[in-house]
């Protein structure tokens, strides 16, 4: 008998999951691109009811009623438009009768840029073409020369040939001209009249559209759509009323100063700029270069075509970089890249309309991706906040080496916070995630190497006391097995001596921070001796191998507090109550902290006031040097 074919296995479930999100891709594309006649009038309609909503809502609050606040909101967007239109049709056909003026200018100008660019091009080639192709003279082609006959048919040619005939067509009459124009303009009044019926309908039922939406979309999780919902609608009205003002502004600006300078048709590039700002970056430049090339035109000299390029730039800087950001301080929540690819994308499938509505679209897709979690990805690819933490980015660049990047990054953060915030934030946790992976066996020796020496040179480089030690010592460290911690003492040791400073000081002036025993425990309590030192206090760094030997400074009196410091959540956390015993009897006169840091954890560890021993305690090492300068400071009090 034939064996039963059995059937096939079915795709794992993460492949069939992907295959599912490609066709589902593809399919809403294809729905985008084919019923773009239909999505473009209904998303413009959606933009605009945002534009205007703010206007309905005050011509309700005056009095008017729902249905007549609509209409008199909608009759006045639409006189707004038809006017925009108007001046800017009745300023072309104004330009285009001025032109033959300007023709005799123009052909100067052009013949000048003609010599100054491709002239000079082809002299050069025709001198280098004289010097490559020269030949000799016995190889060069004869030049052919016209015998008598071919005179003879070409003078022949002339009295026998067929004058041609040309048919001129009849005017138009009227009837064909209204054809004509409009065939022209009937798609977009068609369009325009498409928009405004569905606006109206869109701000008559708006609370009952969002009801519909949040009762599909919202299913069990009706505060969640809410949220999502009056994210997107408060920051996209607030995004296009901002922008419609900065534009408006704008327009009215270049007007005066384009009038000012004498340039014709002023209002005709105030409106083009002001409209064309709508497309993101370049939409306003491209106004600014018509305008160029008509000034060009008209002026003999270069003078009010670079007059009028520098008002564009002025007005352009002003808006962008002073009256945007206090309005709404260019958070759209889009980063500029996602800007542009929008664009392109927008533009590609709905064509100059989709060019517009392209950051109005993408800034719903941002919110989408922010409250909704499966499609978080969005977020991380439009939105302008970092992909990485601060810790995870110092780990990352630590990994590849790139020291010079975090110590300017490094520095950037010390201009608005002090050296121990940057390493409360950003070293500890990057340290946190370093000992994670190397717990996991997921870093390699290499890697440890590079992380190790990334660290040395930043601290080096930021917290002070960073003479750089010599080169044969510096390449020798990549591959002994000592601690960031280990290498940053030894280097203050180079310059302070083995006690780091000197043996005779006086009573209570010293801080000795002393880690629990692992690596990161010797940093934590480098920094923290760093970070005490740029606050002019004599601190100094031990570990528990050098307890045995001798005691820092002769008299014990000399030590004030003592700093038992653990970098994060370890095991070696379990020695810090024999620890602090050991210090209580080498130093009974000197005030323990325990400073236990939390790591990558966002809130410190409970168990930290319930240290044996320590007199006080701390959750960071910022709180650790206000402990200290607290003590510092009370004798000298009143």
């Amino acid at each position: 008998m034939d064996q039963p074919v059995s059937a096939p296995d079915p795709l794992p479930l993460p492949n069939r999951e992907r295959a599912l999100g490609i066709i589902a891709t593809a399919t809403l594309l294809a729905l985008l691109y084919f019923g773009r006649d239909v999505l473009v009038p209904i998303t413009l309609a959606v933009i605009l009811s945002l534009l205007i909503a703010p206007l309905v809502r005050v011509l309700r609050r005056i009095g008017f009623g729902h249905i007549l606040s609509v209409l008199a909101a909608v009759l006045v967007l639409g006189f707004s438009f038809a006017a925009v239109a108007g001046v800017i049709g009745s300023q072309l056909v104004h330009m285009a009768q001025s032109l033959p003026r300007y023709q005799q200018t123009i052909e100067y100008k052009l013949k000048t840029l003609n010599d100054v660019t491709v002239g000079k091009f082809n002299e050069l080639t025709g001198q280098a073409g004289r010097f490559t192709n020269r030949r000799p003279a016995a190889t060069r082609q004869p030049v052919a020369l016209e015998t008598p006959r071919t005179l003879q048919q070409s003078a022949s040619a002339g009295p026998n040939s067929p004058i041609p005939v040309e048919l001129h067509q009849p005017p138009p009459n009227p009837v064909q001209v209204i054809e004509r124009v409009l065939g022209s303009i009937w798609v977009p009044i068609e369009t325009a009249g498409i928009v405004l019926v569905v606006l109206v309908f869109v701000l008559l039922e708006h609370e009952t559209l969002r009801d519909r939406f949040i009762r599909i979309a919202g299913g069990a999780d009706i505060r969640l759509t809410t949220l999502a919902i009056n994210d997107a609608g408060e920051r996209l009205s607030r995004f296009f009323v901002s922008q419609f003002a900065v534009n408006l502004g704008l327009g009215v600006a270049v007007w005066i100063g384009l009038s000012l300078i004498g340039l014709p048709q002023p209002l005709l590039w105030a409106a083009l700029a002001a409209v064309l700002r709508f497309v993101p970056y370049v939409g306003v430049w491209i106004a600014a270069l018509c305008a160029t090339l008509l000034a060009a035109a008209v002026d003999p000299g270069w003078m009010l075509a670079l007059t009028t390029l520098g008002l564009f730039a002025l007005v352009e800087l002003i808006a962008g970089q002073l009256v945007e950001p206090q309005l709404y301080g260019h958070t759209t929540g889009l980063s500029p890249l996602s800007v542009v690819v929008a664009a392109i994308f927008w533009s590609w499938l709905w064509g100059p309309i989709g060019l517009i509505v392209s950051t109005p679209l993408t800034l719903c897709l941002l919110v989408a991706g922010r409250h909704i979690k499966a499609l978080s990805l969005l977020d991380v690819l439009l939105g302008d906040t970092q992909a990485l933490t601060m810790p995870e980015r110092f780990y990352q660049r630590a990994l590849s080496a790139d020291s010079a990047e975090l110590i300017a990054s490094a520095r950037e953060f010390l201009k608005r916070k002090s050296f121990a915030a940057y390493c409360d934030l950003v070293l500890i946790p990057a340290l946190h995630l370093a000992g994670i992976d190397l717990l996991a066996g997921t870093i390699s020796a290499d890697q440890q190497a590079k992380l190790r020496n990334t660290m040395v040179a930043v601290i080096a480089a930021i917290g002070g006391e960073s003479r750089r030690p010599p080169r044969r010592y510096r390449q020798s460290s990549v591959l002994d097995s000592s601690g960031v911690g280990r290498e940053l003492r030894r280097q203050r040791e180079q310059v302070s001596g083995r006690w780091q400073g000197p043996l005779v000081v006086p009573p209570g002036s010293v801080m000795i921070c002393v880690g629990l025993g692992s690596k990161a425990d010797e940093f934590a309590a480098e920094l923290l001796v760093r970070i005490l030192r740029e606050q002019k206090m004599d601190a100094r760094h031990l570990s528990l191998d050098d307890l045995p030997d001798a005691p820092p400074p002769n008299a014990a009196d000399a030590v004030s507090i003592i700093y038992v410091v653990s970098a994060f959540p370890s095991e070696e956390r379990g020695r810090s109550e024999a620890t602090t015993e050991e210090m209580r009897r080498r130093f009974p006169h000197a005030c323990i902290v325990a400073v236990f840091l939390p790591g990558m954890l966002l809130q410190p560890e409970p168990a930290i006031d319930s240290v044996r021993g320590a007199d006080k305690s701390a959750s960071s090492l910022g709180h650790a040097v206000q402990i200290c300068l607290d003590m510092h400071r009370k004798p000298t009090e009143p």
